[in-house]
């Protein structure tokens, strides 16, 4: 045997362990419903926690820039935020982002829930559901309302937003430059699905375009929930990543819609009306200009 096949038959050996192990006890389940389920040793070996941020003082913060970003979940690369969005029938335990983030919020894992991208109106499940879900009620259930002064629940129409319904997310970071390590760096602070509300979903026909922030993540306080749920990886599907992964290292195209400024953190469509290539365009050059600080930081 040539050392090139050894070399390659170590490097499969390598990659059938990492498989064995990412599919969580599929080849060692004795039933189907022991796959996906870690044993206990297993659980207690992993120790699997969120990887902390490091801190950072005030002091060695050299500049820093405030940016607002839309990622369009009609693009590609950005699949992987969007689906799977038929969650109810979904053989894997994979789970859209837009699914993650609600149901950590029912069960009240994700406390910190804000009406902006300021985080100065906090939210409550409550508050929230008015935009996640409509109900109607028909005309015979309001016939039978004046007629008996109750409603059947067979005549009232309920519609939830699921995650085919969201069409984009909208995120707000900081740039900034580490003085002490000489470099920059991007800290993610929030995160917002963007969809039309519910109502549009009970009448189709009126073509409403209600595009709305749905509610706004502190994604600090969110990042246990989102290292716990997996994304699809679609370089290697054995070894799937977590949300918390996927966004802090930025696997995902976005465009910057608002940057912090002197005119209240005024967006770019505020200054650039109607002609969406001009507006791509200065946001391309927000960018170059956030890159361009740290070849300054270089440049002697």
């Amino acid at each position: 045997m040539t050392f090139k096949n050894v070399v390659l038959s170590v490097f499969g050996l390598l990659l059938a362990t990492s498989a064995a192990n990412a599919q969580l006890n599929v080849l060692n389940a004795k039933t189907p419903e022991e796959i996906g389920k870690k044993t206990e040793a297993q659980i207690a070996y992993d120790n699997d926690e969120p990887l902390p941020y490091g801190y950072t003082d005030e002091r060695d913060i050299l500049w820093s820039k405030t940016t607002w970003e839309i990622i369009d979940l009609d693009e590609r690369v950005n699949f992987p935020l969007y689906y799977p969005i038929d969650t109810n029938n979904i053989g894997s335990e994979r789970r859209s982002l837009y699914d993650v983030l609600v149901k950590n919020i029912r069960n009240g894992n994700i406390e910190d829930v804000y009406a902006d991208s300021y985080f100065t109106e906090k939210r409550t499940l409550k508050d929230i559901s008015a935009s996640l879900v409509y109900s109607d009620t028909t005309d015979l259930g309001i016939e039978q309302l004046n007629a008996e002064g109750i409603v059947d629940p067979q005549y009232i129409r309920r519609f939830d937003l699921d995650a085919g319904d969201i069409e984009e997310w909208r995120i707000r970071g900081i740039y900034y430059l580490d003085k002490r390590q000489g470099e920059l760096k991007y800290r993610l602070l929030g995160i917002c699905p963007v969809a039309n509300e519910a109502r549009s979903k009970a009448y189709p026909d009126d073509n409403l375009d209600s595009k709305v922030e749905l509610f706004w993540v502190w994604f600090p306080g969110a990042r246990k929930a989102l290292h716990e749920a997996k994304a699809f990886n679609r370089k290697n599907t054995s070894q799937p990543i977590s949300y918390d992964h996927l966004l802090n290292s930025r696997r995902f195209n976005a465009m910057i819609y608002k940057e912090d400024n002197v005119q209240g953190d005024r967006g770019v469509r505020d200054y650039i009306n109607d002609n969406a290539l001009m507006q791509l365009l200065e946001a391309e050059r927000i960018k170059d200009q956030i890159r361009n600080m740290e070849i300054d930081l270089w440049n002697y």
